[in-house]
């Protein structure tokens, strides 16, 4: 566990001396051996979008590096498949229905507490001694999107390049603690703007003029200057995924309160051609190449400053995308695309290199503080429901680990154990879904109203109450109850 840093500037010119890749403690007594941390987190990438997974239709060297040197969890969900819910649980280790929320547009009415800020990652990092830092996209509940309020200091709002940039200057400079660096990447959510202008254009209007929207059709216009759009379509983008089609009994909240809440969405399900599906394919992919490259440049400057035999690094993203699944694109829903997430953990000589975990199911949002806390030697706080993925990143005994995992959505709520996956909505026909993932991973058929899966049925829905109950889940707690 080693860090390379100069004694201090005035020192080192003098005698020209390291401490030997170790950190002062904060007092300067002695060296301080705990790891650093980087945490580093994509928008909107859902977990099939690596090369290092099977995917041929993208290049993702940097993030395939990581995976290749430590765990990949293939199993990770994100508590809620929105920005500032999921943003929420990873700052705090709670579920969003803490606080009363299910959207993005509940965050002014999100009702944060001060113990809630007192027990935030940045404050209890900052509180045992370490440098915080907080870069790019923030997108919390109002009460705390304010970093310096996390107890982070503000290395630059700017999410794109311009943050890996400053991420890797300060990685390069010196230091007197050990690091916790929060760097939160934009991409690729730019995918959203070519539903967004798509529709916009059938209106006689402009794109949308912000830098999120120029980024992607900034990206689209290498497909559509092309002589034949078509011929580019069929040569460079991914096919349509199996599970194209609308799904066998889709619950209809999904299409009253998700598809139809934006105009936006219904025009595409319906309209949108498969060679628009496609090329919106394509352009998603090279979103996440190009938030790769950036990614790259953090871990280039790790290694570069002698810091990588000390630095765990975990990778993860807020929430997933639909990426053509069920004809749908953005996020919000419960399906697998959407709140399935990218998942990877590394730390040289400390967790094995090249190892990917099919079995154990993990909560981004709930076992990240109770992760990096394990590893610093900090108590977590009481009353937080995720656990450490030490024990599995580390291969030892891990018998006791959860039979399911919870995610929560503006309307529904979704419980995934190791086979299936039940979700409830609060609204609409076939109110509930049951899907065996095991043998329809693409989420096509609904079991639910099957009567030899009754008893599967009762079963997550009797999981799922208990934890509603057990989280004090009030926005659930008025729609689970369903008719046996």
């Amino acid at each position: 566990m080693k860090r390379r840093e100069f004694i201090t500037a005035t020192a080192a010119t003098a005698i020209g001396l390291t401490l030997g890749q170790r950190t002062l403690a904060a007092d300067g007594s002695k060296p301080d051996n705990r790891p650093n941390v980087l945490f580093i987190m994509t928008d909107q990438q859902h977990a099939g979008t690596m090369s290092c997974t099977g995917n041929q239709w993208l290049k993702t060297p940097a993030l395939d590096w990581l995976a290749s040197s430590g765990i990949r969890f293939e199993r990770a969900y994100a508590c809620n498949p929105v920005c500032v819910p999921n943003r929420f649980s990873l700052q705090t280790g709670l579920m969003p229905s803490a606080i009363g929320m299910g959207q993005n547009n509940d965050s002014g009415g999100a009702t944060v507490t001060d113990i809630m800020l007192r027990q935030s990652l940045g404050r209890i990092f900052q509180k045992a001694g370490y440098e915080t830092v907080y870069g790019g996209k923030v997108h919390l509940p109002r009460k705390m999107n304010n970093v310096q309020k996390l107890g982070y200091r503000n290395l630059t709002g700017n999410s794109r390049r311009g943050l890996a940039d400053a991420c890797a200057k300060f990685i390069r400079g010196q230091h007197t603690k050990p690091l916790f660096l929060f760097a939160s990447f934009i991409n690729p959510h730019d995918i959203c703007y070519m539903a967004i202008n798509d529709f916009r254009r059938t209106k006689s209007q402009t794109p949308i003029g912000n830098i999120d929207s120029k980024t992607c059709e900034a990206v689209l216009a290498r497909a559509r200057n092309s002589e034949d759009i078509s011929a580019f379509v069929e040569k460079n983008c991914p096919p349509l995924p199996d599970n194209h089609g609308v799904p066998e009994a889709e619950p209809g909240c999904i299409t009253q309160k998700y598809v139809n809440a934006r105009p936006f969405r219904a025009y595409i399900r319906e309209k949108w051609t498969k060679n628009q599906w496609r090329l919106h394919r394509w352009a998603y992919c090279r979103l996440i190449e190009m938030v790769d490259k950036e990614i790259g440049m953090v871990l280039d400057a790790l290694r570069e400053a002698g810091m990588e035999d000390n630095t765990l690094i975990v990778f993860t993203s807020d929430h997933g995308d639909m990426d053509s699944a069920h004809k749908m694109e953005h996020k919000s829903v419960l399906y697998e695309e959407s709140v399935r997430v990218p998942f990877i953990m590394s730390y040289k000589g400390v967790i094995p290199a090249g190892v990917v975990d099919n079995t154990h199911l993990v909560s981004n949002g709930l076992d990240l503080l109770p992760t990096l806390y394990d590893y610093v030697g900090v108590e977590v706080p009481k009353g937080l429901k995720g656990r450490s993925l030490r024990p599995l990143a580390e291969g030892k005994n891990t018998k006791q680990w959860r039979n399911f995992v919870v995610s929560e959505s503006q309307n529904g709520r979704m419980l995934r154990t190791h086979r299936f996956k039940y979700c409830v909505y609060d609204s609409g026909r076939h109110r509930e879904q049951l899907i065996d993932l095991q043998r329809d991973p693409g989420e096509m058929k609904n079991l639910a109203e099957v009567d030899d899966y009754k008893d599967v049925l009762d079963k997550h829905r009797q999981l799922l109450r208990n934890w509603i109950e057990k989280t004090g889940d009030r926005i659930a707690a008025e729609y689970v109850k369903v008719k046996s």
